[in-house]
C-alpha cells in the first residue's frame, strides 16, 4: 500500500526527529503530544534543524519551507486515525506505549499500519494488545533521527509480509538503511551497545577508570565518536537503566545485571544532557566530569 499521510505520537527528542525527516522526504505529518509545550519546542527544534541543513547546503530553504508546511500537531490522539502509517514515539515505557495503542485502535482505518520506535521492548506482546498484530512492527530509529542513517526494522511473531516491505519502501523513501531484526530484547543495535555502556559504568563504579580515562581510552583505543559514558548521558541514563532492564529480565543472563551506579545515578535525577548532569555536569563550558 501507499504511505500519505504519517502519524507521530510524543514530540520529543525522537518524536520531532522523526517528523523533520518524514515531512522532508514528502510525507504530510500530523504529530501528536500530550502537552502543547512540547509540540511548540518541537516545532521550533524542526526549523531550527532544518536552518542547519539549509546552512551546509544540504538542502534548499523551498525544501525547508516545504516541510514544515506538511507538519500539522493535534493534542487529540483520535486525530490520528485517517493517516496510514502511526510511528509511536513515546517514552521508553510499555504501560505507557500499550495504553496509548488501547487509546488509539477505535479511531484507526483498517489499513493503518502500526509502528514503534521503542529501542528494546517486545513488539510481538505489544502489538498483541492491538486489533492489528499483523499490521504492527518495530520501527526504531536512531537519535539523533536527521543525521543518523540506520533504521531497525523489527518483526513481531504476526508481522505480515505487506507490512514489512511497506515500511522497508518507506525507510529507503526518506534516505535510510533498514537492518531487519529479529523480535528478541533490544534487538541489534541495543542488545550490543548497551551492555559496552553498563560496563563502562561498572569500571568506573569499580575505580578502575575515571570518567575522563574511560571515555579518552574508547575515543581514542577504539576510534569511537563518543566515549560510552558521554554516549550514555546523551541518550539518557533513564533510557540506558530501562533498557538493561528489558535485557535482563527478557534474557534471565546476570552479564546483563544494570550497574549499581547507573540506577544510582537515575535515582538521583541525574539522567544525563536533559537534566544538565550525568556522567558530566553541563551546567559548566566545557562539562566537568561528576566523578
Amino acid at each position: 500500500m501507499e504511505i500519505r499521510k504519517v502519524g507521530v505520537i510524543g514530540a520529543g527528542q525522537m518524536g520531532n526527529g522523526i517528523a523533520h525527516v518524514f515531512a522532508l522526504a514528502g510525507y504530510e505529518v500530523l504529530m501528536n503530544d500530550i502537552s502543547r509545550d512540547a509540540l511548540d519546542q518541537a516545532l521550533t527544534l524542526i526549523d531550527a534543524n532544518l536552518d542547519r541543513q539549509v546552512s551546509r547546503e544540504k538542502i534548499s530553504a523551498e525544501d525547508k519551507a516545504a516541510a514544515l508546511a506538511r507538519i500539522t500537531t493535534t493534542l487529540k490522539l483520535a486525530d490520528l486515525g485517517p493517516t496510514d502509517l502511526v510511528i509511536e514515539a513515546a517514552t521508553e515505557r510499555e504501560t505507557v506505549k500499550a495504553a496509548i495503542f488501547e487509546d488509539l485502535v477505535p479511531h484507526l482505518e483498517p489499513h493503518t499500519i502500526l509502528t514503534s520506535n521503542t529501542s528494546s521492548i517486545s513488539i510481538t506482546r505489544l502489538a498483541s494488545r492491538t486489533d492489528r498484530p499483523e499490521k504492527f512492527m518495530g520501527f526504531h530509529f536512531m537519535n539523533p533521527v536527521p543525521v543518523m542513517q540506520l533504521v531497525e526494522l523489527i518483526r513481531g511473531i504476526a508481522t505480515d509480509e505487506a507490512t514489512y516491505q511497506t515500511c522497508l519502501g518507506v525507510v529507503e523513501r526518506i534516505g535510510k538503511t533498514a537492518s531487519s531484526s529479529e523480535d528478541f530484547p533490544a534487538f541489534i543495535v541495543n542488545r550490543i551497545l548497551m551492555p559496552m555502556i553498563n560496563e563502562a559504568v561498572y569500571t568506573l563504579y569499580e575505580g578502575v577508570g575515571s570518567v575522563s580515562s574511560i571515555d579518552s581510552a574508547m575515543k581514542l583505543g577504539t576510534n569511537h565518536p563518543m566515549g560510552p559514558l558521554e554516549l550514555a548521558d546523551f541518550i539518557g541514563l533513564d533510557t540506558c537503566l530501562a533498557i538493561m532492564n528489558v535485557l535482563h529480565e527478557g534474557l534471565a543472563d546476570t552479564k546483563y545485571r544494570p550497574c549499581p551506579l547507573l540506577t544510582k545515578y537515575v535515582e538521583a535525577g541525574w539522567l544525563g544532557r536533559k537534566t544538565d548532569r550525568g556522567f558530566y555536569d553541563y551546567r559548566q563550558d566545557p562539562p566537568v566530569p561528576t566523578r
